[in-house]
């Protein structure tokens, strides 16, 4: 029975300090490894994990089986590679030594995923990870303040606001009190990991990429993005301002509700200039305008005329706001009376007037993008059309013989097969 004990070691951390090819197979090979690895990186796990190879190889001598010990290697470039390179070796070494079972010698996470790789080609009998002794708690607690204070990222990110802390909390204690200075430092800290949380350095900075990509490229949005901006603020100001002119009214629902009729036709007029900007760069680019940019203006005149809607409805109920009176003579009827719209007529009618916006948006977006396609399919049926034409006139003109075409004389073959059809030879006369 032959069991090879196989040391892994996925990063290729002993060829590059060594200079060595794997795999390395022999008791004595391994020996001398284990020599060249301690002295070019005396620190190094592997060091422990080759003896350790030995270790086992020698114990299975001793209980009279045959043993090949050997070490394979894998790549650091990637380890897609590096699994490919474990796997071609350990083919070779199973080719070589045909062995009945492997020992698997790791000593870490990382090598051990290659197990798979082992067992998909010998049966392994037993995986021994290799733990050096030491004092692990304080190695590791070294070791990681070593790692985190060589990160300049981690120490402006952490080191900083700890720093800032312990100027400001004596401060703040001595002038408004221990309370409201701790108060204070923790609201800070707290919009800190909020703005750390949701990354909004990052979507800041895109943000300033985007708006200068945008600048230099001449793109109208970002002067249609500016007036829908300056629309919303005046959208909710003039909210605030409804809410303002309120009387004494419980709970937040009146004035929300308030905030969102007063506000909502300059919202909607801020999404329609924006929308318009996107739409116009469209335009203006090679691409056909997609569907989405062309039905987004119908989408929001709709959403905003439904939202006014309900908010007047409910305002009405409330006595907030008296009923829609229209003039009889706006209906060119010469007469003094005039049609009160109740609350629920009115919202009707906002309800039906976006469901019929948002219906001929789409109806207007599918036609044009229709239209569009079928100039496309146009263009490409032009473009083929001399082609298949000129292949069925070809195809006809050879399939009918009688059809008065004639055919080309230049042509050595026809003038030869026409001469020996047309003619008789010198032997048929002289028969």
């Amino acid at each position: 029975m032959t069991t090879l004990v196989v040391c892994l070691d996925r990063t290729d951390d002993v060829g590059r300090k060594t200079g060595l090819r794997s795999p390395v197979v022999g008791w004595e090979a391994v020996r001398a490894l284990v020599t060249d690895v301690g002295l070019a990186d005396p620190e190094d796990s592997g060091v422990n994990t080759l003896l350790e190879s030995l270790r086992v190889a020698q114990d299975l001598r001793d209980e009279n089986e045959e043993v090949v010990v050997a070490v394979v290697s894998g790549d650091h470039e990637s380890m897609v590679s590096a699994d490919r390179a474990v796997a071609e070796q350990l083919d070779d070494l199973i080719a070589d030594y045909d062995p009945d079972s492997a020992v698997v010698v790791t000593d870490s996470a990382e090598d051990e995923r290659l197990i798979p790789i082992v067992e998909s080609r010998v049966q392994v009998d037993s995986v021994d990870r290799v733990v050096v002794r030491q004092a692990r708690d304080i190695e590791s607690t070294y070791y990681l303040l070593k790692q985190f204070l060589a990160d300049e990222e981690l120490r402006q990110t952490i080191l900083v606001p700890i720093g800032l802390t312990l100027l400001v909390f004596p401060l703040l204690a001595t002038t408004v009190g221990p309370a409201e200075g701790a108060a204070a430092i923790t609201t800070v800290i707290g919009l800190f990991l909020l703005y750390k949380g949701f990354n909004i350095d990052e979507r800041l900075t895109r943000l300033a990429r985007g708006t200068r990509e945008s600048l230099y490229s001449g793109q109208v949005s970002v002067v249609t993005y500016v007036v829908a901006a300056g629309l919303t603020f005046v959208g909710l100001f003039v909210g605030a301002l409804g809410v303002s002119g309120l009387e004494d009214t419980s709970g937040v629902v009146i004035p929300a509700t308030r905030f969102a009729f007063d506000s909502v036709p300059w919202l909607a007029m801020a999404a329609l200039t924006a929308s318009a900007g996107r739409l116009l760069d469209e335009a203006i680019g090679d691409d056909p305008i997609r569907t989405s940019f062309l039905n987004l203006p119908f989408i929001v005149v709709a959403v905003g005329l439904v939202v006014r809607g309900f908010s007047a409805y409910f305002l009405e109920q409330q006595g907030q706001m008296e009923s829609f009176v229209v003039p009889a003579n706006e209906f060119l009827i010469f007469s003094n009376e005039r049609f009160v719209m109740g609350a629920g007529e009115r919202l009707a009618l906002y309800v039906v007037t976006a469901i019929v916006i948002s219906l001929v948006g789409a109806q207007i977006a599918a036609s044009l993008s229709g239209s569009s396609g079928e100039d496309e399919r146009s263009d490409g049926g032009s473009d083929a059309g001399p082609q298949d034409g000129a292949t069925a006139d070809g195809e006809s003109a050879a399939a009918t013989p009688d059809s008065g075409a004639v055919p080309d004389r230049s042509d050595p073959e026809l003038t030869d097969g026409g001469a020996a059809a047309g003619a008789d030879s010198p032997a048929d006369r002289d028969r």
